[in-house]
């Protein structure tokens, strides 16, 4: 390295040093100037001897990081200082003892996050990758600066790329696309949100990129051109009103313009909303929203508006904390185009973010929606039952979703992702409302907990002690909170029901005269196929196994040479293996074929099967494996017709799902004959009924009841009793 390119470096490095102070967006204190400056010489003294692929000198890296913090994002002094250390611990010689030492346990923390973050293997497998994202997120823990910084790293490396292998700029796009556009984007920095997927877009589909790219470019002058003419309209009537404000004209990003021609299957030419113009106004806080409505009406003198592209993110912020009137309105030559209208206040918090909220927290606004999330996102984060890729896709859900707004009868006002549920809106008020919800209402009328919400509509939750979340509930809510919850729930039920089917069991086999002991236990887990041990003990408590099967099982064991050849078998078994704590999740699927493999299948409407029944696979044409019984009235014309569409299938076990199933019954009509029926079935805590229908023709009873039941079992069970119900002649399945 020539001295002339050293001496070049030193001046350049001053230049830098000046320039942070400059551009910091928080007034800077001598105390702070100095934490800076020492953060700055420790840098360069730590990174003196590394180079970027560039050639440039390591440390200009730290120092651009550092800038972005100050200016665009602009947090405070011990920010800027972390932001300058941020690679020191992982690259070099310094410890984080010494960093705490010199600048304080804060910035060392920080620093020890980053550095977490930085050693987290990127992973081709979605699944893995997904645990490192939520390894990252839990660093928010310590302190949401560790994630704003490593934004802004991110940033900086996706903007000096090209010196890089394409695969590794392939890989570091992809990742800011899947991981950090999205957080930006949720901790309100739309600003770099866009400058990510711009340049994510720019590595992972170059063509694309630059096409879109140039066609901007040809356009600009025109554009331009038009936001003249458009502002010239606007600019008489908003100066008459006496109004202080700027109007700018921005073109939408590369990346959105690209999402719109996917979405619409159009070419560019037909994206009609190519660009915004910003009307940005002073203001002082009590005026703020009356200047908005002022602004919107002025515009609206002058062009017609789209009555369903208005957005009043000023009366309700989103959760983000953004702020802003939105209206699409018919400006020249026929072309829609969006206003945004925001005060300075609102357009430095849609610009910074996290660091602008801070700036202007006042007593009179409420400040909560960045608590809110963090609190939100930490429930979600402690929760390990949801798989990590369901946690990154749900999280990817509620970021980018639309919101809504719906109030409580008390006029309370709640945000949720567009999509959402009243059995939704249940777990966002509380938890313990949620789990004990009976009904909901919405706008005073009775609905299905599965209705989608809209905005405005009131919600009543009306709850039971009684109660309890059912496996179906996970099919009536969308949002993550709701998902996680009910998940525990069940799973907490589960390990209930399995409790007292262990009590059960030891008395069942106790009047067959064998003590239930570990080595039983293992039998057990044997003879009937399952998994752990407290799957058996569920299935017993849950009645799926039952007397007889006990009684099987008794007398297979009495067999000494059944027995001496299962324990030949059994034998590299140990009892510890059995994990007593898991209860299997996917035993309740259908295999096919003489592998026995898990395909994806639909069950046939004609017959409507359900575990436990005999099956078979028919390979449809457009709808993949169809699932019929033995006995359908369509088998015999299937087999015989397309053998070579048939698939041999089975059952392995199931406890998880519920199925419907249809029960018609006759007999003599008698009196309390319905309420004996009915009695019986709600009796049985393993059935539920869903619909019920009685006829009474001269002295003879027909009925039609619908059932919700867990196998084949139970309902074999429930045709029985009910056939020895006094006045019943005949029972059978639909």
């Amino acid at each position: 390295m020539t001295e002339a390119v050293l001496e070049a470096e030193k001046k350049q490095l001053a230049k830098e040093y000046k320039k942070l102070l400059k551009i910091s967006y928080r007034n800077l204190t001598a105390e702070d100037k100095k934490l800076i400056r020492s953060a700055f010489d420790v840098a360069v003294d730590a990174h003196k001897d590394q180079r970027r692929k560039s050639g440039e000198a390591y440390v200009f890296h730290p120092i651009a990081v550092a800038k972005i913090v100050a200016a665009e994002i602009g947090l405070d002094a011990t920010s800027i200082a972390a932001a300058l250390l941020h690679d020191v611990v992982e690259d070099t010689d310094y410890t984080l003892t010494d960093l705490e030492q010199l600048f304080g346990e804060t910035v060392a923390r920080i620093v020890d996050g980053l550095t977490k973050i930085s050693q987290m293997p990127y992973d081709k497998d979605v699944s893995l990758q997904a645990e490192n994202f939520r390894k990252m997120l839990l660093t928010l823990n310590e302190d949401i600066r560790v994630i704003i910084i490593k934004i802004a790293d991110r940033l900086h490396n996706m903007q000096t790329m090209d010196s890089m292998p394409s695969y590794k700029q392939v890989k570091i796009a992809s990742e800011t696309l899947y991981i950090y556009a999205p957080l930006a984007h949720r901790i309100g920095l739309y600003n770099i949100k866009t400058e990510l997927e711009d340049l994510g877009l720019k590595y992972t589909e170059p063509d694309v990129y630059h096409d879109i790219h140039s066609k901007i470019r040809d356009s600009k002058e025109e554009q331009d051109a038009y936001i003249e003419a458009f502002s010239k309209t606007l600019k008489d009537s908003l100066n008459a009103e006496g109004l202080n404000y700027e109007i700018k004209g921005r073109p939408k990003s590369i990346f959105s313009i690209r999402r719109k021609m996917i979405a619409q299957n159009v070419s560019f030419d037909e994206v009609y909303d190519k660009f915004a113009v910003r009307i940005i106004y002073k203001s002082d806080l009590d005026n703020e929203k009356f200047l908005a409505w002022k602004i919107y009406s002025i515009v609206t003198d002058h062009f017609r508006p789209n009555p369903m592209r208005l957005r009043d993110w000023i009366s309700s912020p989103k959760s983000t904390g953004y702020e802003a009137l939105h209206i699409t309105v018919m400006g020249p030559k026929g072309r829609w185009v969006e206003v945004q209208i925001r005060s300075e206040r609102m357009n430095e918090i849609a610009e910074k973010g996290y660091a602008a909220h801070y700036k202007y927290k006042n007593k009179e606004k409420d400040d909560g929606g960045l608590e809110n999330w963090l609190n939100k996102l930490q429930d979600t984060l402690e929760n390990s039952e949801i798989s990590a890729v369901d946690f990154v896709e749900e999280f990817k859900l509620n970021l980018y979703a639309k919101e809504i707004f719906v109030f409580t009868p008390k006029g309370d006002l709640f945000s949720l992702p567009k999509g959402a549920t009243a059995l939704d809106f249940a777990f966002q008020v509380h938890t313990e409302v949620g789990m004990h919800t009976r009904g909901t209402k919405v706008n005073g009328k009775l609905v299905p907990l599965s209705h989608v919400l809209k905005s405005g509509d009131q919600v009543e939750i009306i709850t039971s002690e009684k109660s309890k979340p059912s496996a179906n509930w996970l099919d009536y809510v969308t949002t993550g909170r709701a998902r996680s919850k009910i998940k525990s729930s069940l799973k907490d039920e589960k390990k209930q029901i399995a409790e007292e089917g262990k009590e059960i069991l030891a008395r069942k086999l106790k009047s067959l005269k064998i003590t239930l002991d570990e080595k039983t236990i293992n039998q057990l887990v044997v003879f009937f196929k399952v998994k752990t041990s407290l799957d058996l003990f569920y299935r017993v408590g849950a009645g799926i196994i039952d007397n007889q099967k006990l009684k099987d099982f008794a007398a297979s064991r009495s067999n000494a040479f059944v027995n001496f050849f299962k324990n030949k078998i059994r034998k590299p078994d140990k009892p510890q293996d059995i994990n007593k704590e898991e209860i299997t999740e996917k035993y309740d699927q259908l295999v096919f074929g003489k592998e026995e493999e898990k395909l994806d299948y639909k069950m046939a409407n004609c017959c409507n099967p359900i575990p436990g029944d005999d099956v078979f696979g028919f390979v449809t044409v457009n709808e993949g494996i169809k699932v019929h019984k033995q006995n359908c009235p369509n088998a015999l014309q299937l087999q015989s017709n397309f053998s070579y569409r048939i698939m041999p299938a089975k059952w392995i076990d199931s406890t998880q799902r519920e199925f419907k199933a249809q029960l018609i019954i006759n007999g003599i009509d008698a009196v309390g004959l319905v309420n004996n029926v009915t009695k019986l079935i709600s009796n049985n805590l393993n059935i539920d009924m869903k619909g019920v229908h009685f006829d009474s023709d001269d002295g003879v009873f027909n009925g039609k009841i619908t059932v919700v039941v867990k196998n084949k079992t139970v309902l074999d069970n429930l045709v029985m009793k009910l056939k020895k119900i006094n006045g019943i002649d005949k029972v059978k399945r639909v």
